[in-house]
Order: C-alpha cells, then structure tokens, then sequence
C-alpha cells in the first residue's frame, strides 16, 4: 500500500471518528478508584440507575432546558466511593475537584440527556456536570459554576 493511501485511510478514519462524537455517540464514562483500577461505565448501566431531572437555565446556554442523568453521589457510591473527593476530567482535560462531602443526594446530576436527547460532544455532551442553577443562589456561585464540567470522559476517586 503506498504512503498516499496510508493517509488517506487515515484522514477518513478521523473524519470518521470526529463525525461519530459529534453525532452524539454515546461514549464509556471512565471511573478510576483510589487504587487506579479502571472501570467503564456505559450509557445503558448509566440508564439503569436511579435517574434525576433538573430544569434549569444555565450561563452558557439559551433558555431553559430539563437534564437527566444520575445523581453524583449515587454513581460514586454504586462504585464503592464514599469518601475522599473525586476529579472530574473532561475530553479537553479540563478538571475540576470536588470533595465528596459537599455532594448532596440528588445533585449535582452527571446529565446524559438534555430535554431528553442525549447530548453530543459539541453540544456538552456525553456527560454534563449540572446543577439546579435556577433553584437557589447557592448554586450560582463561581465555585459550582467552576466544577459545572461538561464533556466528561473520567472520574478519577482521590482518596
């Protein structure tokens, strides 16, 4: 096969790719305990869980829009963690802390779908850190508008 072909297939392999995830491809979200052992969480075993709705408005979107997902806290619990604090990173690397202590029950929700679609990466997806923004000034603070991470890929448990 000669060099041109080469890359050509690999100009169509990532054109391929970059279509997929702005499709909206749901893609595994990475858990990674205090021990670094790794553990991929599909959409579906996501969908299983207990889910949450939050309608909001939010600063970096127009109007207001109902996002479902599970819980933070019951996610994190479903993986064995209960303690410590958890980095949240996304596609871009972008990180964000947050000690589990400060979670409540119900939110923040890690969304999968915004007025019930799932949403695409170029659109915050596959999975958006939200909270009830429109409920209470106290989730209008720079500190919860900061860890608001969106396109997250991995959970890493900081113990």
């Amino acid at each position: 096969m000669s060099l041109s072909r080469i890359t050509v297939s690999m100009v169509h392999a990532f054109v391929l790719c970059c279509c997929l995830a702005g499709a909206g491809v749901a893609q595994d979200l990475r858990v990674i305990d205090g021990n670094g052992k790794g553990t991929s969480v599909t959409l579906a075993e996501l969908d299983d869980m207990t889910q949450q709705a939050v309608t909001t408005s939010t600063i970096w979107t127009d109007g207001v829009a109902t996002y479902s997902g599970v819980s933070l806290l019951a996610l994190l619990k479903a993986q064995g963690i209960d303690a410590g604090a958890v980095k949240l990173v996304a596609l871009n690397d972008y990180a964000v802390t947050i000690p589990i202590a400060e979670l409540e029950e119900e939110v923040p929700i890690l969304a999968s779908r915004r007025d019930g679609a799932p949403m695409p990466v170029r659109d915050k997806g596959p999975y958006w850190l939200i909270y009830p923004f429109d409920a209470s000034q106290d989730y209008q603070t720079e500190t919860i508008y900061a860890r608001s991470i969106w396109q997250v890929s991995e959970i890493r448990h900081l113990p």
